[in-house]
C-alpha cells in the first residue's frame, strides 16, 4: 500500500512492482505484487480502476490503484504499532560478540 501511495496517479501493476523493489531493495516477483494488489482489493484496502488502452500498448487496458479509507487506516494503525513497539528503544553504539 505504501508504494501504491508514493507513485500516487500512476500506481498500476507493473509499476507498483517497480516501486516496491526500489522501496524493498530486493527482486520481488511480479506474481506476488499481483496476489497481494487482490487480496487487498478482496479485504477492500485498495480499489483499482481501468483505464483505456493505448497504441503503445496494443490497446490493452491498465488497470490502476488506490489506497482506499480502510487501508489508509490501516497503514495508520501499523504505524501506531510500529512507533509504540521502539518507544524508549535506544540500539547499543557498539555490539560485543
Amino acid at each position: 500500500m505504501l508504494a501504491i501511495l508514493h507513485l500516487e496517479t500512476e500506481a498500476y501493476g507493473r509499476a507498483v512492482l517497480h516501486q516496491a523493489q526500489e522501496m524493498l531493495r530486493r527482486n520481488v516477483s511480479a506474481g506476488s505484487v499481483y496476489t497481494t494488489l487482490d487480496r487487498l482489493e478482496a479485504r477492500g484496502l485498495v480499489r483499482s480502476r481501468l483505464a483505456e488502452g493505448t497504441p503503445v500498448r496494443g490497446g490493452r487496458v491498465r488497470r490502476y490503484y488506490t489506497v482506499a479509507a480502510k487501508g489508509i487506516s490501516a497503514l495508520s494503525d501499523a504505524q501506531s504499532a510500529l512507533t509504540a513497539i521502539w518507544a524508549g528503544v535506544q540500539l547499543p553504539t557498539e555490539v560485543s560478540l
